[in-house]
């Protein structure tokens, strides 16, 4: 039977947010003999709840934050009025127990070593604040593994010339080569270049109790409905409740940290199924609620003694919003693909990852065979493509002809970039909503309209018939949410240190993609995930020592 527990009790931890991050905080700390409540806006869903529906989970929000009750404002300056935009909110997320892991597509990249000292690699960049981490490569590496092993990874260790050095193998083999990863691999060779299998969070093989990938052909936008993609609700939540200690609260909307006049937080105030309030004590509050919710809710949590918002002494709390940048070519070749079936990435390359001065340009990445479902496939028609009559048919009917050659990269950290709280707008709860203010550095545009140019060259090489290079604009929204509220030594320029303790309230932690420091290089969770694993071990040793 799960546990359940009285807001009038006082839990050791609570943790906002049930994804990625949020999921691993619960069963390491539930684990480690705490109890904990995990408070999560959306529902909980069953895995024969889910839907293949590309229009509802698309178009209509299905799983996603709905524009219409919980709306954003977006603009690319500060000097500019925010405004809605038409359709969907400018920062996407899963809303459901398990959050966005319920729906990404699985890529699971580590970062290199160089990702963590970019800084001191590269020095400044006008217009960007490119800094160390507090951390390096080694210390993260034992919890890397941990994350393969525990949440479960397939993949091929040693694939890749490029790939940083690493403790222990895959748990599991490569998932099954597509027809767009066999076509990349044989492009991206011809021109001497390094493809290799996609290291993905979905099983290929029966691991832990959960079944190996169906095959279904539609990851990225959608939940898994047999359980082989390693999403927190089937992995770590359920072992967190197996502890006995741990609550999952689902339809409970946070949105103020409670504190008390020592300056230390005292629990959550939050909004239930039917918008009816409580609050929650406990000891301690982990905010784990993605890049974007995590800096609104310190935001509004602001009090008289922390009028900026809580933990934001520094000012940077919501500053250095990071997406990842990157460009791709459409490419069309002279038999069926069958791009529907199947895990949406089978074959990857890194032999672009790092930075390099000779391009004249800060910026690197990596590169992916993938496809998408033919409605989202259906709305990028090619220019010159006739959007109606017989020629817009024959396109429509040629989808399996087609593949993406998608390219992934860097997004440098502006201090203009930010979320922040609309002076106006409110939810459908009466909770002030979150403005986004985001303009794409100029080498981020360069480096995106760089790889796609070489996306054109490695389909080009696989023999494609039609190749449709990727329009590269400034970006008005993402799905990576990273960077801001960043750790590092100095309370003075970071919200929180390398132990993911806010500078300013001793007992509030944060550990999401917005404590990420550099955005890395295209695919951000099994970073975090790692993130998750270390923190959660000096948090619970912290609680142990009476230290918090």
């Amino acid at each position: 039977m799960a546990k359940t527990y009285k807001t009038s009790e006082t839990v050791d931890f609570i943790v906002v947010g049930s994804g990625a991050s949020g999921g691993i905080m619960a069963r390491e700390l539930a684990q480690a003999g705490h109890s904990v409540i995990v408070m999560e806006q959306g529902p909980r869903m069953g895995a024969h709840e889910f839907e293949h529906d590309e229009l509802k989970y698309r178009n209509l929000s299905g799983i996603t934050n709905n524009p219409a009750v919980s709306p954003q404002t977006f603009r690319k300056d500060p000097s500019e009025t925010a405004k809605r935009m038409s359709g969907r909110n400018p920062l996407t997320y899963a809303r459901v127990v398990g959050g966005s892991s319920a729906h990404f597509n699985a890529n699971f990249w580590r970062l290199h070593e160089i990702d963590f000292i970019e800084g001191s690699k590269w020095g400044p960049i006008e217009g960007a604040s490119l800094v160390d981490w507090p951390i390096t490569y080694a210390e993260l590496e034992p919890y890397y593994t941990k994350v393969e092993w525990e949440v479960g990874v397939s993949g091929l260790a040693g694939a890749s010339p490029f790939d940083p050095w690493r403790s222990k193998p895959y748990p599991m083999p490569p998932l099954p080569v597509k027809s767009s990863g066999v076509l990349f691999e044989r492009g991206a060779r011809k021109l001497g270049l390094h493809p290799f299998p996609s290291p993905m969070a979905i099983n290929s093989v029966m691991y832990r109790g959960r079944p190996p990938c169906a095959q279904c052909g539609l990851c990225g936008g959608f939940a898994c409905e047999v359980m082989a993609k390693s999403s927190s609700v089937w992995t770590m939540i359920p072992e967190a409740e197996a502890t006995g200690r741990c609550e999952v609260r689902s339809d409970s909307y946070v949105f103020r940290i409670g504190m008390n006049k020592a300056g230390r937080a005292t629990g959550v105030h939050y909004f239930d199924k039917n918008k009816v309030e409580h609050f929650q004590n406990a000891k301690a509050v982990v905010v784990c609620a993605n890049g974007s919710e995590t800096p609104k809710l310190l935001l509004n949590s602001a009090t008289n003694a922390q009028p900026e918002g809580l933990a934001n002494s520094s000012g940077k709390v919501g500053r250095y919003l990071m997406f990842n940048k990157g460009g791709g070519a459409m490419a069309r070749f002279e038999n069926p693909l069958n791009e529907y079936k199947g895990a949406n990435v089978t074959r990857i390359l890194h032999d672009f990852y790092d930075s390099d001065p000779k391009r004249g340009f800060y910026g690197g990445g990596g590169f992916d065979a993938r496809s998408g479902g033919p409605l989202t496939w259906g709305q990028s028609v090619p220019k010159g493509t006739p959007s109606w009559g017989p020629g817009f048919k024959e396109y429509l009917e040629s989808y399996t002809y087609w593949m993406n050659c998608s390219g992934h990269g860097t997004s440098l950290a502006q201090e203009t970039n930010r979320v922040d709280i609309d002076p106006e707008l409110k939810d459908a709860w009466g909770v002030p909503a979150m403005r986004v203010t985001y303009k794409d550095h100029p080498d981020d545009i360069k480096h995106a309209k760089w790889q796609v140019e070489r996306a054109v060259e490695i389909m080009d090489a696989a023999g494609a018939k039609q190749i449709v290079p990727g329009e590269v604009g400034e970006a008005s929204g993402g799905v990576h949410l990273l960077g801001t509220c960043r750790m590092g030594n100095d309370p003075a320029t970071s919200v929180i240190d390398k132990y993911h303790r806010t500078h300013d309230v001793k007992n509030l932690f944060l550990c999401d993609g917005s404590s990420m420091v550099t955005s890395g290089r295209g695919q951000p969770t099994l970073t975090i995930e790692a993130l998750a694993f270390r923190a959660a071990e000096h948090i619970s040793r912290f609680a142990k020592a009476n230290a918090i």
